[in-house]
């Protein structure tokens, strides 16, 4: 079984040794390895060898770059893309349920981030970023999709903030660029 190195850094020598000293005198033998391990974890402000191996671990995982950003499905962005306009604007509702959703995506990352909107209010956002006329599809399909919440009598919705998928962040990102004046102010 190989070794882990385990970091050991000490903030106080003096209180570590003192409190190391008062564990070894309460001993009447040698202390075994592991015992003595436990020790100097103790004298060091952990519980025992294995809280101080997690906190390690736990400081490693910190200390490690981000992993890889995850791989983008391009052609899935770029069928997304097809039904959009020039501005940004969503010109037809997809057939295909996987582009469907990445279009509700980039008409979510337009939407301010505000909250208390009515039914109308959110409607009247919603056309203004579509040209197909169904704002009630947008909106319920947006509150089905956890983009929007909405209260159970349906009076208040919300923006509900959340990471993007990859593709989403793509598509977001591609959208912005072509919404150059922003169709909705907060």
């Amino acid at each position: 079984m190989t070794r882990d190195t385990l970091p050991f850094p000490v903030a106080d020598l003096s209180a570590f040794t003192k409190a190391l000293s008062r564990q070894l005198v309460t001993s009447a033998m040698p202390p075994s390895h592991l015992t003595l391990m436990n020790m100097l974890a103790r004298a060091n402000g952990f519980r025992n060898v294995q809280h101080l191996r997690a906190a390690a671990k736990a400081q490693q995982r910190l200390d490690a770059p981000d992993a890889a950003p995850a791989s983008v499905d391009h052609s899935a962005v770029a069928r997304a893309l097809t039904h959009f306009d020039p501005a940004g604007a969503l010109i037809r509702w997809p057939s295909r349920r996987s582009v469907q959703v990445l279009c509700l995506w980039g008409l979510w990352s337009a939407l301010p981030r505000f909250s208390g909107w009515t039914e109308r209010a959110a409607s009247t956002a919603l056309d203004a970023l579509h040209h197909f006329g169904d704002a009630a599809l947008l909106r319920r399909d947006m509150v089905h999709l956890g983009l929007l919440s909405r209260s159970p009598g349906g009076t208040d919705y919300a923006r509900t903030e959340q990471p993007p998928p990859p593709e989403a962040r793509d598509l977001i990102s591609r959208l912005s660029a072509r919404r150059k004046p922003p169709l909705l102010r907060a």
